[in-house]
């Protein structure tokens, strides 16, 4: 039983924790899915990494409210979206467009990966270049066991 118990548990943890409340969701069930949907992509710019839909910050709540006031008052998804971006600039977009000024933003994994990767081949290169140690001559491994006071092999 407490094995079922800790399964529902675990199970329960991985379903997303949306913030939206029941005093939000529109009566109308396709504005609803529609404002969901928009929430999904827009980012919470308190917490930054999440969506507004998964927030439950006072600002997050704010935005959900705004995106169901345009939908409820007639604009298309990508009116709404743009009014955002232009009130908010391209950081309200969990996915931003990629634009020159966001170029950076979407170039700083690829180069870091470029140049972790360039490091390592550096690295297993130089690892390579470096001279390996001779074997002991006999002579040199009679000195040693002499010194170790151990006999030869």
């Amino acid at each position: 039983m407490r094995h079922l118990a800790a399964l529902f548990m675990l199970a329960c943890m991985a379903l997303p924790a949306l913030a939206v409340t029941p005093g939000e969701m529109l009566p109308n069930v396709q504005l609803e899915a529609r404002a969901r949907h928009l929430s999904a992509q827009l980012r919470c710019l308190v917490c930054q990494n999440q969506s507004i839909d998964d927030s439950d910050a006072t600002l997050a709540g704010d935005l959900r409210q705004l995106v169901r006031e345009r939908l409820t008052a007639g604009d298309s998804d990508a009116q709404v979206l743009a009014y955002l971006v232009a009130r908010y600039g391209d950081f309200i977009l969990l996915r931003p467009p990629f634009r020159l000024a966001t170029a950076l933003l979407w170039g700083t994994p690829v180069l870091a990966l470029l140049l972790g990767g360039a490091g390592i081949a550096l690295a297993l290169r130089r690892r390579g270049l470096q001279p390996q140690p001779e074997a002991l001559s006999e002579t040199e491994q009679a000195r040693l066991a002499a010194m170790l006071d151990q006999p030869l092999q």
